[in-house]
């Protein structure tokens, strides 16, 4: 029971930096008392652990001392991360190091679910519905940039231009399947699509990582904020008791949640529910999803657009003319 709690001072140790006594008494479970003779142990055996005075004082390991308590090498911890993940582990160039941070773990389970349980319970699938796997050649070295703070070159393709760009590398994320880079240019911080990068070249130099730069607060924001844009109006739309119930499939989540249903239903049940789109022909190429079981309200030109779409496939499909000569 000791040798475990001595484990835990040093774990805890090692990852917060320095912990007042009090905490540690806390965190183990024991009285402060037994936290002293604990300490005094671990000094006995060599840890060079020390105690800093005073109302903000505690005990702390002396700079730069690290114990590898679990074997795990510095990669396999980088990799830790993704040990759920081997082929997205495999994109970054950190195949094998997962798996020798798995195997590791695995050793350290319980034998129940050592035999298997975990992995018969649990599994992780990150790609997208029906997506083909994208083209990730540069993703390792855009990676080992990241991690050292180095400066990329790089050719992006764009869906309308190609254009060469040098950028600092700030952290990588795995979206629906989809990597992105987020970097720094002299002027803002942008996001580009992993697969779009044609060529790419990792600068002899490094860059100052920004301070108050967080990759998970950046990357909530900037989805919230795109979503916005690319939902600039409202449109009011009716649809059958089936497309209310297919709204959770058919519309996107930013759209779906913003809806506001009419309490009131026609004799057939069909309710108006008000929605954020986009652009006119976007927006009728969202609820042309819903087939016959959806009616524009407004606003005219959203009508007028679902009008001209339905007329020109009426004409199709009723043979006086072929999709190549409209």
């Amino acid at each position: 029971m000791r040798a475990s709690r001595l484990l835990s001072i040093l774990t805890t140790l090692q990852a917060k930096g320095q912990v007042s006594a009090e905490a540690l008494a806390n965190e183990c479970e024991v009285s402060v008392r037994t936290i002293y003779r604990d300490v005094d142990a671990l000094s006995a055996a060599g840890i060079p652990i020390y105690s800093v005075q005073g109302s903000r004082g505690g005990y702390r390991l002396l700079d730069g001392y690290r114990v590898r308590l679990n074997g795990l090498s510095s990669r396999e911890a980088e990799a830790l991360f993704l040990a759920g993940l081997a082929r997205q582990a495999a994109d970054l160039g950190m195949g094998a190091v997962a798996a020798s941070a798995r195997a590791k773990l695995l050793a350290a389970l319980p034998e129940a679910m050592r035999a298997g349980a975990m992995k018969a319970r649990f599994h992780f699938d990150a790609p997208a519905w029906f997506a083909e796997p994208e083209t990730l050649d540069h993703l390792p070295a855009i990676a080992d940039a990241v991690w050292n703070q180095r400066p990329i070159h790089m050719r992006y393709q764009s869906r309308t231009t190609e254009k060469e760009r040098r950028v600092e590398p700030l952290g990588i994320v795995l979206k629906g399947g989809a990597w992105y880079l987020v970097v720094q240019t002299h002027k803002e911080i942008r996001t580009f699509r992993v697969s779009r990068i044609s060529q790419m070249a990792v600068l002899d130099e490094r860059f100052e990582y920004p301070k108050n730069f967080d990759l998970e607060a950046y990357w909530v924001e900037s989805i919230r904020r795109y979503e916005v844009d690319l939902h600039p109006n409202r449109a009011d739309i009716r649809l059958s008791p089936w497309a209310l119930d297919m709204m959770e499939e058919l519309l996107p989540p930013f759209v779906r949640n913003g809806a506001v249903i009419s309490e009131e239903a026609d004799a057939r049940g069909w309710r108006q529910v008000s929605v954020s789109v986009g652009s006119m022909a976007h927006a009728a190429m969202e609820i042309l999803r819903f087939g016959k079981d959806a009616e524009v309200v407004g606003p005219p030109e959203l009508r007028a657009e679902m009008a001209s779409i339905v007329g020109t496939l009426a004409k199709v499909y009723d043979g006086e003319c072929t999709p190549r000569q409209l």
